[in-house]
């Protein structure tokens, strides 16, 4: 699903467009954590911490809406679902990794 705000952004700038994928601090922690594996609902809350229930699920669901993540669903009582990496998501990987160089280096200079 295309949102118009995002068509003019990506056609001004591509950083821009990736910035409003996962430019902010949520989206950015719930891939850090899915680039380790699948997580439950649960455990990306407890992980992230203070993020609350509703923009969690806000989140999540915009990300699988720009296909950067899979909602897997399994049959059990109660219902048993996981988030992972979609390929399209797995292919940030090297950008969240420099970010994390880059981030280390900041702090021993700067902190």
């Amino acid at each position: 699903m295309k949102h118009k705000s995002r068509e003019i952004i990506s056609a001004q700038c591509p950083v821009a467009l990736t910035v409003s994928l996962i430019g902010n601090k949520w989206k950015l922690m719930i891939m850090r954590n899915l680039l380790t594996r699948p997580w439950r609902f649960n455990e990306l809350q407890k992980s992230i911490g203070i993020i609350s229930q509703k923009v969690l699920v806000d989140n999540l669901r915009a990300m699988e809406s720009d296909g950067l993540i899979i909602r897997t669903v399994f049959p059990a009582v109660p219902p048993h679902v996981e988030y992972s990496l979609s390929e399209l998501g797995q292919s940030m990987r090297p950008i969240l990794r420099a970010m994390e160089k880059w981030g280390t280096e900041y702090q021993k200079k700067r902190l």
